[in-house]
């Protein structure tokens, strides 16, 4: 997994509350246990027709918005079924940052041990960012999580909390596999006098 970098990307709006993770990525596509290949899959049903042709008028097919690296999301974002593949079908897509008022917890975490930031803040808050993001290309949203604030194309910060081990994960590109490597060592100790104390095992 990448290390999380701050960054200054473009933020797509997108308002709608109970976005859930068959919208994120509809089950059809739950194929794979790849975690690439899905972002052209991401929000399939709100993105193509019937006939597969791109729908002009959603975000994320707008030119402004073709590149975007942040959402800004209506409450409840990821409810719904605790599939992993809407993390990877985000992740795929480019999209480093989620901001809302509030997440389904599973898909919460998922996005951690996928390399991605949810940021939780008030409404009013979203509202401010949502209005920013609504400006199109031209609007950067800077994100810093060593310093976990998030800073509008005006220059309005508002800061978030993280827990400070996700926050770690994140920042040193650790996911559970990742976790488990950086006690290499140790593990190989162990195993070394495992199989000296018990050769029949």
């Amino acid at each position: 997994m990448d290390k999380f970098e701050n960054f200054s990307g473009i933020a797509a709006p997108m308002p709608l509350v109970n976005i859930d993770t068959d919208m994120i990525i509809p089950k059809v596509f739950l194929k794979t246990i790849k975690r690439s290949g899905l972002g052209v899959n991401l929000f399939d049903e709100m993105r193509y027709d019937r006939q597969g042709n791109e729908i002009p008028d959603f975000v994320l097919n707008k030119p402004a918005y073709r590149d975007a690296q942040i959402l800004i999301a209506g409450d409840n974002f990821g409810c719904g079924s605790s599939r992993e593949h809407a993390p990877w079908a985000l992740a795929d897509f480019g999209i480093k940052v989620i901001v809302s008022t509030s997440f389904a917890d599973i898909f919460y975490n998922n996005c951690f041990k996928n390399g991605m930031l949810p940021v939780v803040l008030p409404q009013e808050q979203v509202d401010v960012l949502m209005k920013d993001a609504e400006k199109g290309a031209n609007a950067r949203i800077d994100v810093n999580l060593e310093a976990q604030t998030i800073t509008t194309s005006d220059g309005e910060t508002f800061s978030f909390e993280v827990d400070s081990f996700k926050k770690h994960c994140l920042l040193e590109g650790l996911d559970d596999i990742g976790l488990t490597l950086e006690k290499a060592a140790s593990i190989d100790t162990f195993e070394a006098q495992a199989a000296q104390a018990r050769p029949w095992v």
